[in-house]
């Protein structure tokens, strides 16, 4: 869920077309790394697990999503370790976030339209 006030506090300054595009970017990319994602932990592939989890993990960031943050956090560090044990329910549990994550910012979007 998104800290809403923390959000609104650090984009205030910014033009309303600038919020749109950063929220439209997450939007457009969620899919396709989500798959990513799911391929890396199908494959077995720790090191793109890492470095996969680590960037979403820092797009999440921007919208001061706490729950989804810690979950692409413990999905990097799975793959950083090299430790697939309960992957994939770390990985159920981050979609959901996730998932959560996108619809608040597809209504959140419509605020600065």
């Amino acid at each position: 869920m998104i800290d809403r006030a923390t959000f609104t506090g650090m984009y205030e300054n910014f033009d309303k077309e600038v919020v749109v595009e950063i929220i439209d970017i997450f939007i457009n990319e969620y899919n396709d790394r989500i798959a990513t994602l799911q391929a890396n932990i199908t494959d077995n592939n720790t090191d793109s697990l890492y470095k996969n989890a680590h960037s979403i993990k820092g797009v999440i960031a921007n919208f001061y999503d706490d729950e989804a943050r810690d979950l692409a956090y413990k999905l990097e560090q799975k793959g950083k370790n090299g430790d697939m044990s309960g992957i994939t329910e770390i990985f159920v549990n981050f979609k959901t976030a996730s998932r959560n994550l996108l619809n608040e910012l597809t209504e959140l979007k419509e605020s600065y339209l």
